[in-house]
């Protein structure tokens, strides 16, 4: 039986059921379509018999087993190593065969294969239309974080086995001598500020079968993610780190006497309080100061006016379209890294400050080096991200701080 003759007896059965339907004999009905499915089998079973016999009259050809990597799917055991094999997928209409087979049958009206013919035992080839082929976007939507506007501030070293950096707190002092008399000699006293060596890792694991099957964005995704993370963490760091086993945060130092500004459990940031912290910042230091907080606590000024009228908090838009916002005049630069105007505050803590971000040094020792590897245990592809940093306030003189006092139980 060829293949001509077996879809024509196979259209025969389809016919006579049709009818039997039509004339309410379904027990009859139901007897031809089993005829149906066993002329099916029987089909099948000849084309593999045809198809071994086939391979069997042919001379043995050397086969590249790299190459047939593509046919399988999830796992699929085909029942040969030609390179043609169609092997079952899990979404036969997101391939490429059926990509270029919808396209062809849209532009120019060539019939879709069959094999990708949705046919049942109630509807014919030639009644089944096109399926509009699978399209998966190649992007991973994920949650943002707002990162990368502390870094770019801050004085960034490079040197390796440490790093120490002289600082004085003492100035010499010119005095108005009469002639023929001389001035008192004085002593210049110096210290250090010392850089250890911090380890800051990130690693992300992926089954094997994820990194074979998924797409190629997520390998993408996954290194932009350990980028962020990194950033965040390095950001995170750099306000409010411990100094034990991480860098030094900028409000871990305590602010020079008279630049902390205090305001009561109950009480809210006005425009007296940012006047005090104006004055609280050292003329010399004001010219590179800039505000920092959180979106939250910049937004609480927004409307609140001096005793001009003026308001003292605006956001203006520069050429790219990106906001600008000053308090005062001066650069507020915001982050997530610190407590909230407005959120539950127990203990005393820092909302606001004023702070040159060149004054903080954070020195790599060892630059972010990406690395990928394979768990030869589970065999998880792994990618792994490592940096030696460490960070410190190296002059403390720009900082004001504007404290909130915790909630009294």
């Amino acid at each position: 039986m060829n293949k001509k003759e077996y879809l024509a007896k196979r259209q025969g059965l389809l016919d006579e059921a049709q009818n039997l339907i039509n004339e309410s004999k379904i027990e009859e009905a139901n007897a031809k379509m089993k005829e149906v499915e066993k002329l099916d089998n029987q089909w099948e079973d000849f084309s593999k018999a045809q198809a071994n016999l086939n391979a069997l009259n042919t001379d043995p050809k050397p086969v590249n087993i790299a190459e047939l990597g593509d046919n399988g799917v999830d796992g699929t055991v085909i029942d040969s190593l030609e390179k043609n094999t169609i092997a079952t997928e899990t979404d036969i209409y997101n391939t490429i065969e059926y990509r270029k087979a919808f396209m062809n049958n849209v532009v120019k009206g060539t019939p879709i294969p069959e094999k990708f013919l949705n046919a049942d035992q109630n509807t014919t080839t030639s009644d089944v239309g096109s399926v509009i082929p699978t399209t998966i976007l190649e992007k991973i939507v994920e949650k943002l974080e707002a990162t990368g506007m502390i870094l770019p501030l801050v004085t960034r070293t490079s040197y390796k086995g440490g790093l120490a950096i002289p600082t004085s707190t003492v100035k010499p002092v010119a005095t108005w001598t009469a002639e023929g008399k001389g001035s008192a000699k004085q002593k210049k006293t110096t210290g250090n500020v010392v850089f250890n060596y911090y380890k800051l890792r990130c690693a992300v694991s992926v089954s094997f079968e994820t990194s074979i099957v998924t797409l190629g964005v997520f390998e993408t995704t996954i290194i932009n993610n350990i980028a962020e993370a990194m950033t965040k963490a390095l950001e995170q760091a750099i306000i409010s780190g411990t100094g034990e086993g991480q860098p030094t945060g900028i409000l871990t130092e305590t602010a020079p006497e008279g630049q902390n500004i205090e305001i009561g459990a109950s009480a809210d940031i006005d425009y007296k309080t940012l006047v005090e912290a104006e004055a609280a910042l050292p003329l010399a230091y004001e010219s590179e100061a800039v505000w920092c907080m959180t979106k939250k606590t910049f937004m609480k000024f927004i409307g609140m006016v001096d005793s001009n009228k003026q308001p003292i908090a605006r956001v203006n838009y520069g050429i790219n379209g990106r906001p600008e916002r000053t308090l005062l005049g001066r650069t507020v630069v915001l982050n997530d890294y610190m407590t909230s105007l407005g959120s539950t505050i127990e203990s005393d803590a820092v909302v606001a400050f004023l702070f040159n971000f060149k004054d903080y040094v954070l020195n790599t020792n060892y630059n972010i080096t990406v690395k990928k590897y394979e768990d030869n245990d589970t065999d998880d592809q792994v990618t792994k991200a490592l940096m030696l940093v460490d960070g410190k306030v190296v002059d403390e003189n720009s900082l004001v701080t504007i404290t909130k006092k915790g909630a009294t139980v």
